[in-house]
């Protein structure tokens, strides 16, 4: 039998794409690097991303029309091409942002996503490029405590890939899966799909040059963590509790999340929030009414940084839902804990970069 280009093309025609519908030859997929040696025959499929979904199905349905509609005797090479940059690899991420950290708690509850919403603001006061993840996949709150609801992001073509543009609020980077799927309806899905989806927001997105990259990652230890700490290179977490004995004791379980040698992120220190209570008539005034200085003790029994002190004020938990962190306010006794906060975070971070450099330049000179 002998074989030419109108066979393989005729065969290749019968294969539709779901993505438009077309086949693959109206849809211009097959590249034209077609060759034919014998009954030997190579060729090309271009997707549109190298993580088209229908990539393996394609290239499955392409050979099996071959041997239907020509011969079951033909050997066939099919290779794949994207018309856009792939995704850098896991670990060379985010070449552009200097620092990444965690932001964990062992249980929900303790306020974590508020210290990360206003951390991340603090940050950006102190004059600092900052990106903000929202990772808790199942429960984002992020649009809610920054009143971007109803931003809707998009996607622009970045040096030949086309890239997320994060929203941009209080001088923040922000994304969210809590901007893609419906806020009424349950989000219900299995690790891989969430996991599948933070690497986009991660990968896939125009974050650019920043100084700071806070993920606010679900309570507890899961998938998600795991995705995390294997897609890039942190430079640390951070865990926050609340100072009653039932958050510490998940908290001690988070620290030991990260420092397991399987994970190994260096703990960047403790935040206690709920410290105490503090009317805002009456700033002096604190009532430990979740224990006092919990967190504090649990920093120093297990040797790591007690980073702030986070006081309950009404107008916190006010901010939170109306989208006003409280960190905006300099003159608020909250307003002012973050402040410190973030100052206590940059200096463990440079703290840290100046302990790692001899290893960094001994790597260099391998």
């Amino acid at each position: 039998m002998t074989l030419y280009p109108k066979l393989i093309l005729d065969a290749l025609a019968t294969v539709r794409y779901p993505g438009t519908g077309k086949n693959l030859v109206e849809a211009e997929m097959v590249a034209d690097n077609l060759r034919i040696d014998g009954m030997f025959v190579s060729f090309s499929l271009i997707f549109e991303k190298p993580t088209d979904p229908f990539m393996k199905s394609m290239v499955k349905a392409a050979e099996t029309a071959i041997h239907t509609y020509v011969s079951p005797d033909v050997q066939v090479t099919i290779a794949t091409e994207s018309k856009q940059a792939p995704r850098p690899e896991v670990g060379k991420m985010l070449p552009q942002v200097k620092n990444i950290i965690g932001i964990s708690s062992g249980k929900g509850g303790v306020g974590k996503s508020t210290v990360s919403a206003n951390l991340a603001v603090a940050l950006a006061k102190l004059g600092y490029k900052v990106g903000l993840l929202d990772a808790d996949i199942f429960g984002p709150s992020m649009p809610k405590m920054f009143q971007v609801e109803d931003a809707r992001p998009y996607a622009e073509r970045i040096d030949g890939r086309d890239l997320i543009i994060p929203v941009e609020k209080y001088g923040v980077k922000l994304l969210s899966i809590g901007f893609f799927v419906d806020p009424d309806q349950a989000t219900l899905w299995r690790g891989g799909m969430a996991s599948n989806a933070l690497k986009q927001l991660i990968g896939d997105a125009a974050w650019g040059d920043l100084d700071y990259f806070l993920i606010d990652l679900p309570p507890g230890t899961s998938d998600i963590h795991l995705t995390v700490v294997q897609t890039l290179a942190m430079t640390g977490a951070i865990v926050v509790s609340t100072p009653q004995a039932v958050a510490l004791a998940d908290a001690r379980k988070g620290i030991n999340m990260f420092t397991n040698d399987k994970v190994n992120v260096p703990i960047l220190g403790l935040v206690e929030n709920m410290a105490w209570f503090t009317p805002a008539e009456l700033p002096e005034n604190k009532y430990y009414i979740f224990g006092k200085e919990g967190a504090k003790r649990l920093a120093e029994e297990m040797n790591v940084p007690l980073l702030g002190q986070i006081p309950i004020v009404q107008s916190i938990c006010e901010g939170g839902d109306n989208g006003t962190p409280v960190a905006l306010d300099e003159d608020s006794v909250t307003g002012r804990a973050f402040l410190s906060l973030a100052a206590s975070v940059v200096r463990q971070v440079d703290r840290r970069n100046v302990e790692m450099a001899p290893t960094k330049i001994v790597e260099m000179h391998k």
